[in-house]
């Protein structure tokens, strides 16, 4: 079996999900590329990009880490062998990094987002597991403030210059 390439910058991986009020949300502290494990139905089903993780979160139960209220739509041509479109997902970590994960949680009282749901190189779907911990009304709306100045610096600089 042929070995998988390293990583090449310049080849753009395929998104099929993408959480992004996370980051509004939540402030990220650190990113995890996670495994998860899907039926063929799934997979057929997120390559037609039909899969919505905006509500969902992961935990850990028993030594493992879960996907929570994740939505990927039924294959339109599935038989009888098709999926539950809300089924709880497992996603396949070392067990060093579970372990880092279920302490965070625990102790900082972080939560586990997933950022986005793609496709790598090799045609593997993965996601982007953000450790974050939950802003504040007033951090938020920094955020916003922030977000607005740059908008308008931006359309100055090009107006002006």
């Amino acid at each position: 079996m042929a070995r998988p390439k390293k990583k090449d910058p310049n080849v753009k991986v395929r998104v099929a999900a993408e959480n992004r009020k996370a980051r509004f949300n939540f402030e990220i502290e650190d990113k995890f590329e996670v495994g998860i494990q899907l039926t063929g139905t799934e997979v057929k089903s997120l390559r037609a990009t039909s899969g919505n993780i905006a509500e969902s979160y992961a935990e850990e139960k028993n030594g493992e880490i879960w996907l929570i209220n994740s939505h990927i739509q039924e294959f339109s041509h599935g038989n009888i062998n098709n999926h539950d479109p809300r089924r709880i997902r497992k996603l396949l970590l070392h067990k060093r990094e579970i372990d880092k994960l279920g302490a965070a949680i625990q102790r900082q009282g972080m939560t586990l987002v997933p950022l986005s749901l793609y496709f790598n190189p090799q045609g593997r779907v993965k996601m982007e597991l953000g450790l974050a911990r939950g802003k504040k009304v007033h951090d938020k709306r920094q955020t916003e403030k922030n977000r607005d100045w740059e908008k308008q610096k931006g359309r100055l600089l090009r107006d002006k210059g």
